[in-house]
């Protein structure tokens, strides 16, 4: 008689459906379907706001303008597009070497957040260009372009990951001691390359033109670092650990 009541009370006990758990034949418990936590959306791509650099609200996000695209629309830059068959070119209407790098660098560099054409292309190609010919003219802006580049991998927009990780290589090399210069700034640029780091696409012995476009992003990351840690000194490599902590030092492989 005892066990008998025993059973129904612990028989009693246990949750109804009613409740929002459901039991299973084995007196498991699971939640019913639908009522798992919403997704964190890490991996979603975002639009910064165009004054602050942070996530813009949903209803913002269609006014959003760079200032890049503000002032090429307003004739402020001295560039124009060459149309040609080997394809689109910047046409510079000053000498390069004349140009202010204080002022024009870091406008170039606000455009990376652009994806529409033709702004995306003439930030992307303006900044090569005068990346190509800075020289010594590099290294004292490199303050002023942290901002826009940690504005641009916080898009969390693919393409615009990629296209900053390329331009970021391209300025550590495009000058003597432009990579050190940026070591101090590896807590605000890095936290995104650990996110994105071993974002990769597997498809077997299937082929991934991506990889050929050097448009994979955890190839690109993995690239990016590695020019970080050769070209940014002696404490390259202790700052560039802290923040992506699976990243392994090039130097030791050599």
């Amino acid at each position: 008689m005892q066990k008998v009541g025993t059973r129904a009370a612990v028989h009693q006990s246990k949750p109804s459906a009613a409740s929002g758990i459901a039991a299973t034949t084995s007196g498991g418990y699971f939640a019913p379907r639908g009522s798992a936590p919403p997704k964190a959306g890490a991996f979603k791509p975002r639009i910064p706001d165009p004054c602050h650099g942070f996530p813009a609200k949903e209803s913002n996000q269609k006014r959003e303008i760079t200032s890049f695209r503000k002032l090429y629309d307003r004739g402020d830059f001295p560039i124009a597009v060459n149309h040609s068959p080997n394809g689109n070119k910047i046409t510079w209407k000053v000498d390069i070497g004349k140009l202010d790098y204080h002022h024009y660098l870091p406008l170039f560099f606000s455009g990376l957040c652009e994806t529409e054409e033709p702004y995306a292309f003439l930030a992307r190609q303006g900044i090569h260009d005068l990346l190509e010919r800075g020289g010594n003219r590099v290294l004292p802006v490199v303050p002023q372009l942290i901002i826009p580049i940690k504005k641009a991998l916080n898009t969390r927009n693919i393409h615009v990951i990629t296209t900053t990780l390329k331009i970021l290589q391209q300025l550590v090399e495009s000058g003597d001691m432009v990579g050190e210069a940026l070591v101090p700034y590896y807590r605000q640029i890095l936290p995104i390359f650990n996110l994105f780091k071993n974002k990769n696409v597997n498809l077997g012995d299937g082929i991934y033109y991506s990889q050929q476009k050097r448009e994979n992003i955890g190839d690109l990351i993995q690239e990016t670092l590695e020019k970080f840690e050769m070209t940014g000194g002696e404490d390259a490599f202790i700052n560039i650990k802290y923040m992506v902590p699976t990243y392994e030092s090039v130097l030791s492989r050599v």
